[in-house]
């Protein structure tokens, strides 16, 4: 009886833990993000700290720390927004947040990322 019982929590979990994986998909617009890193109605948001900032970012972005863009969502609202910062941990974070508060955001994964699509485009 107890292998019976241990078998449904642990589908249970499993079910659960799927359908919030869906979910947070089925938010996240479809686009290619080379499109949208090159749209000239896009803005670049690079949520590291400054410091981080300063050493090196993408072409024309701006400086909206992590622990900044809770304060940040009405000057995002109705804009277009790529969000990136060094691994994509952070950009998650932010996507996040973003996404509650009705701003449209993309994932541009790292600064080195959104970089080389910016660098690709130019060398075209």
């Amino acid at each position: 009886m107890r292998k019976i019982h241990f078998f449904g929590l642990i589908l249970a979990i499993t079910f659960m833990v799927s359908a919030c994986k869906s979910s947070h998909v089925a938010d996240v617009p479809k686009a290619n993000i080379r499109e949208v890193v090159n749209s000239s109605e896009v803005t670049l948001i690079d949520v590291r700290i400054p410091e981080q900032y300063a050493a090196g970012t993408a072409k024309n972005a701006i400086n909206i720390p992590l622990a900044e863009v809770q304060n940040n969502i009405e000057t995002l609202k109705g804009k277009k927004v790529v969000v990136f910062c060094n691994k994509g941990i952070q950009a998650d974070q932010a996507m996040d947040i973003l996404k509650k508060n009705g701003v449209e955001a993309y994932d541009g994964t790292s600064w080195k990322n959104v970089k080389a699509i910016q660098e690709e485009t130019d060398k075209k």
